[in-house]
């Protein structure tokens, strides 16, 4: 189609049609009327590398001002965008036309960007020289995935790797190393691409695929990275770097260099087959992100994707590229057709491939083009799933997904027949038969070990014979029928199989009806076997595990799995997943219950092996909870209507369990609000803000909930105002609150939010725990107060309940309270916030005490919280014990002591 033979009213034919399958192009040309007219003028023509260099000269900004760049490649995107959306649904531009133009504006984009900051910096610092003989250094930009294979997608990032020749110096007047000059150009050039501003954003940049990941460099010198890839490149690496291509600057002489130098790392010289293995492992990691986050209808990285096929075809490459020149290409459908030429392929597979693939990257770009966002996941809702079987041309959703399936199935046997793996079958499948009579079955379970035989017998039997069983799909079914009988033989290894094996037979009947967790299941007998030492430890982590069946994937690496948290490392991996989340709340809430989910089932592992004494498991879950109190703050502020301020001056204060750091799998949070703000709509939108955290908190979705929460402790309980200013706070406490309250304050912290505000709470903290009181009435106050509970939970059971009967948990806890109410006037350290155990042992170390009776009480307590531990890690509830089990003479003896006395 040229201008001279089309009409306004073709146009408005091809206008409408990309106005209603993409939301992002209806977006931008409503905002811009300027680039409506723009696009009905240069339609016509193909998009193409040289076209795009004319708009950006055009554009009347100064390209060598970081700024004005910043704002012409933004425009230049949008232009790029628009116009390859509306000749891409309209038939205009092929598959080919889309992939090199996106590649064409990344590299233009990446060039001119690199040449203007690195003009900034020789300003500076002068021009980076080599140590050995002092030749001109420059930055070479590898683009890495799609960007190096020239098949870039509309909305995708782009993977950048930064190397540099020669360590060195600059030869400026401020002199730097070269490596510090090409940091601050990496990081300035990541800056003018990636960062979202009213414009927009260019590309994101991912910089993961760099040695050492995120932990590593940002830039490094040739010789580094050799030495890397020769010491510690792994396996994955040598599939990565492939597709690896200079991109910037155009045409550098050290290309050639830097060639010789990587490609003996990814092509070997013999042929590799081993490269066979490595691949599937690569591909299962990538199916265990599938099935953990339920995505087989990601046309990507689910079954029959796109990633399958790029695998297919490069599986070739790593076997035979050290051997065949010609199989060192990058773009996957020239890889396809030269496997073919080879013999390597069929012709008939490689072209059927080759259909596969074109027809899953147009419908890649048509999910992206909806609304301009990085995805591969099909639409769950029906007015999105009919524009995109409209933008792939099809009548109706059904239609397409026909074809869909098609495509998807040939490549799936396609895969296997390259990438698949045979499961042994155990003889043990007799168990699961259905003509197997009751007592053939009982017979062989007793012979295995089982206890109680004909229970464990009959629920086997009630499973095969459910109508959840019968209506499973049948690849479901066929799943189920290769585990069942593993759950046997490994639950018979255990202490007790029949628990064992009924808690494995309700967790894989609540996880049933998703195929994509039966799937894990019988994919990875490693995880399988982890997963029965979690069942058989503890009903909690089985009962966990069925509700949040996503977490199955954290099993398959034990070396992750039993690693202590790191918090820095992950408060900066949940911000980043946030900052993925596009803005969108509900997936920033998901990202936060996920992280909670996973943390706490990390921590629950190396429980469950012995690996963390109980103070130590209580200190990372109040962290946790901590961190998770931080995010939400900043999410609800953030999202919030009306604001009056950036940063709110506002802190969240934990009490009881959090607040003593004494936290459990379960506990809820006891939380009040505070803040120190003279705006006079402070208290109102504060006030808002507390019950957005709150429900943020405790409301359940699909995804669970975070935590359950208790605000009753704030000043006037339940009556009182859900937030109150610092000022407020201290007149109640110093002059309205009762003792119970002051007893609370003293396991009371700062957890999240302003820490101006957070230390004001610590200082009216400190001052209310440090008055001087009559000890007569705070005796009478605090037993009152404990018979008052002591009431509240009676118990005629004939057992100890180690928590609210007399000699247990609740009276050492009054016990500590009392001593840092009675003396903290005299000494104030016992205000600090260090614990149970810790206050009782100071306070012998003060004499306020018998040295013996503290210890025997802190060995009391720490007993009795193991034991509750225990207990509720298999949700034994209340916690009750026979008396004999424990002696609790040193609390009683210490309750006497201190609160009796005449």
């Amino acid at each position: 189609m040229n201008t001279a033979n089309s009409s306004p009213t073709d146009f408005s034919g091809l206008l409408q049609k990309t106005l209603r399958c993409s939301r992002y192009a209806q977006r931008v040309l409503e905002a811009d009327p300027g680039l409506l007219q723009w696009l009905q003028q240069h339609y016509d023509s193909c998009c193409d590398r040289e076209q795009m260099q004319s708009w950006l000269q055009s554009s009347g900004l100064n390209l060598n001002d970081e700024a004005e760049l910043a704002r012409a490649i933004r425009l230049l995107r949008k232009q790029a965008m628009v116009k390859l959306i509306l000749r891409d649904l309209n038939g205009l531009a092929d598959l080919q036309e889309v992939m090199q133009a996106m590649t064409a504006l990344a590299e233009i984009c990446v060039q001119h960007g690199l040449a203007c900051v690195t003009q900034s910096l020789r300003q500076q610092f002068g021009d980076p020289l080599g140590e050995s003989n002092g030749s001109a250094q420059e930055l070479l930009v590898i683009g890495m995935g799609k960007l190096g294979g020239g098949e870039l997608n509309v909305s995708s990032d782009i993977d950048l790797i930064f190397v540099y020749p020669e360590d060195g110096a600059t030869d400026g007047a401020r002199q730097t190393s070269n490596h510090e000059f090409f940091t601050r150009l990496g990081r300035r050039l990541i800056n003018l691409i990636n960062e979202l501003t009213e414009d927009g954003y260019v590309f994101r940049v991912d910089m993961r695929l760099r040695p050492y990941g995120d932990s590593g460099p940002l830039v490094m010198s040739f010789a580094a990275l050799e030495e890397y890839l020769v010491s510690q490149g792994r396996e994955w690496e040598r599939y990565a770097w492939i597709k690896a291509r200079v991109i910037a600057p155009s045409g550098s002489p050290h290309i050639d260099e830097l060639s010789k130098l990587v490609q003996p790392f990814i092509f070997r010289k013999y042929l590799d087959f081993g490269a066979i293995d490595s691949m599937r492992k690569l591909h299962a990691q990538i199916r265990q992100e599938v099935q953990r986050r339920d995505r087989f209808h990601n046309i990507k990285l689910g079954p029959g994707g796109i990633r399958e096929i790029e695998f297919t075809a490069q599986v070739f490459q790593l076997i035979r590229g050290g051997r065949s020149a010609a199989l060192r290409i990058r773009p996957t459908q020239r890889v396809l057709r030269q496997l073919a030429t080879d013999g390597q392929l069929a012709p008939a597979v490689a072209d059927a491939l080759d259909a596969a693939y074109v027809f899953l990257r147009n419908l890649e770009h048509r999910l992206q083009y909806l609304d301009d966002q990085q995805t591969q996941e099909l639409p769950d809702n029906d007015a999105d799933q009919q524009l995109i079987a409209q933008a792939m041309g099809y009548a109706d959703y059904a239609a397409f997904m026909e074809q869909l399936d098609r495509h998807r199935a040939l490549v799936t046997r396609q895969f296997e027949q390259i990438f698949g793996t045979q499961h042994d079958v155990k003889s043990e499948a007799e168990l699961w038969r259905e003509n197997l009579s009751d007592d053939e079955l009982a017979a062989i379970m007793e012979q295995l070990g089982y206890r109680t035989p004909a229970d464990s017998m009959q629920r086997l039997q009630q499973l095969h014979a459910s109508s959840r069983y019968r209506q499973l799909p049948e690849l479901s079914r066929q799943r189920l029928d290769r585990l069942i009988p593993q759950f046997v033989t490994l639950s018979a290894q255990s202490d007790d199989p029949d628990t064992t094996l009924a808690r494995l037979l309700a967790l894989v009947e609540g996880v049933s009806r998703r195929a994509a967790y039966l799937a894990f299941l019988a994919e990875y007998p490693q995880a399988l076997q982890r997963l029965v030492k979690l069942v058989s430890a503890s009903s909690w982590a089985s009962e966990y595990l069925t509700q949040h069946p996503a977490l199955f994937d954290e099993l398959l690496d034990a070396r992750e799995l039993y690693q202590p948290p790191l918090w820095s490392q992950i408060d900066t991996d949940i911000q980043n997943r946030l900052n993925d989340c596009g803005g969108d709340t509900e997936r920033q809430l998901d990202v936060l219950r996920h992280v909670q989910q996973e943390q706490t089932f990390h921590l629950l592992a190396m429980d469950l092996q012995g690996l963390l004494p109980l103070e130590k498991l209580s200190d990372h879950l109040s962290e946790l909870a901590d961190l998770l109190l931080r995010h939400v703050l900043d999410l609800s502020w953030s999202t919030s209507r009306k604001r009056h301020c950036d940063q709110p001056q506002f802190a969240i204060i934990s009490y009881g369990k959090l607040g003593g750091k004494e936290l459990g799998y379960a506990s809820d949070l006891d939380l009040i609000f505070l803040h120190d703000d003279e705006h006079p709509n402070a208290q109102e939108n504060y006030a808002r803000l507390a019950q957005r955290i709150n429900t943020m908190l405790s409301s359940y979705t699909s995804s669970g909930r975070l935590y359950e929460t208790d605000l009753r402790l704030r000043p006037n309980g339940e009556s009182g105002l859900l937030v109150s200013s610092v000022s407020a706070f201290a007149e109640y406490q110093l002059q309205q609150a009762w003792v119970w309250e002051h007893q609370a304050l003293t396991r009371a912290r700062f957890s999240a939010g302003n820490e101006q505000v957070g230390k004001a709470f610590e200082h009216i903290r400190q001052q209310v725990l440090c008055q001087k009181r009559n000890l007569d009435t705070l005796r009478q106050e605090i037993v009152a107060m404990r018979q008052k509970m002591l009431d509240g939970h009676p118990n005629s059971s004939g057992l100890f309940d180690i928590k609210h009967d007399r000699g247990g948990m609740v009276d050492i806890e009054f016990i500590v309270q009392y001593l840092v109410l009675a003396h903290a006037h005299q000494y104030p350290q016992l205000t600090a916030n260090i614990g149970n155990l810790a206050l009782l042992k100071l306070s012998s170390e003060l004499g306020l005490i018998p040295a013996d009776l503290a210890e025997q009480t802190r060995t009391l307590y720490r007993t009795l919280r193991q034991t509750q531990h225990r207990m509720r890690l298999n949700n034994v509830t209340p916690c009750r014990i026979a008396h004999s089990e424990v002696s609790t003479v040193p609390c009683v003896r210490l309750w006497e002591l201190l609160l009796e006395k005449n």
